[in-house]
């Protein structure tokens, strides 16, 4: 039942989120500081993880095709796949979870516990519209980095290959280049955008509506983290057979 409850509570808590919104001219500054500390300041965490994963899928691809009917080509096609299709929108969310999910639930289960919430409801401000809304907009970049974290994947399985003479980059090239379908990059942008909402709203719910102490803000952190992580394996699975499934 309190699983059931959690789940009621949380899309009641979207539906509050877009009432009696707050001026434009506050709103306006929320988003941009929530895009400079959710999504700017993800980008470096990103862009490193994602060129050195790209290196080391290309490193296990490589040693993994030593059959020398196989061609080598197929090292950049396998690499361009994986991080395209799984590693990019996916993954990468679900270390997002952990940084940018904890930060949401860390700040707004402070200000539960230091009664901020308290006081902004007692001037008569939506706070979930006020605390919520400009984190879910600006997630809405959150596709923007993701595309440089394809970027620096491919580029770090290609300075793999460079620097570890496991093939050629022509070899490497045009396995990137091959079979190259355009709905791929669409089917991974629009989980990212699913991915991003969820990001956003389950760590805000879990920081809104915690109670106790400093210690409970620790603990909320926590199971955001493992609820938003579920959530986005799950919606992984059923966005992917929808969208690709036969």
């Amino acid at each position: 039942m309190t699983y059931l409850h959690n789940i009621g509570a949380y899309f009641l808590m979207i539906v509050e989120m877009f009432r009696k919104p707050t001026k434009w001219s506050v709103m306006k500054k929320l988003i941009f500081k929530d895009i400079d500390d959710l999504v700017i300041g993800s980008l470096g965490i990103i862009a490193f993880i994602s060129f050195f994963v790209g290196g080391v899928i290309t490193i296990q691809t490589a040693l993994n095709i030593n059959n020398p009917l196989i061609p080598k080509y197929l090292v950049g096609f396998a690499t361009k796949q994986s991080i395209i299709l799984e590693f990019a929108p996916t993954f990468t969310s679900i270390i997002m979870a952990g940084k940018v999910g904890s930060f949401i639930t860390s700040s707004i289960g402070t200000m539960r516990v230091t009664e901020q919430i308290d006081a902004l409801e007692v001037m008569g401000i939506n706070s979930l519209n006020y605390l919520v809304l400009p984190k879910t907009i600006a997630l809405l970049l959150y596709p923007f980095a993701i595309a440089i974290g394809m970027f620096l994947g491919i580029l770090g399985g290609m300075a793999a290959c460079v620097f570890g003479g496991y093939t050629s980059l022509e070899d490497y090239v045009l396995g990137i280049q091959t079979d190259f379908e355009a709905f791929h990059i669409i089917y991974s942008f629009i989980k990212t955008f699913v991915f991003a909402f969820i990001l956003a709203t389950i760590p805000s719910f879990h920081g809104y509506y915690m109670k106790g102490g400093a210690l409970e803000v620790g603990k909320a952190s926590t199971t955001s983290f493992v609820w938003t992580s579920v959530v986005i394996i799950l919606l992984n699975y059923i966005l992917t057979d929808m969208m690709l499934g036969s």
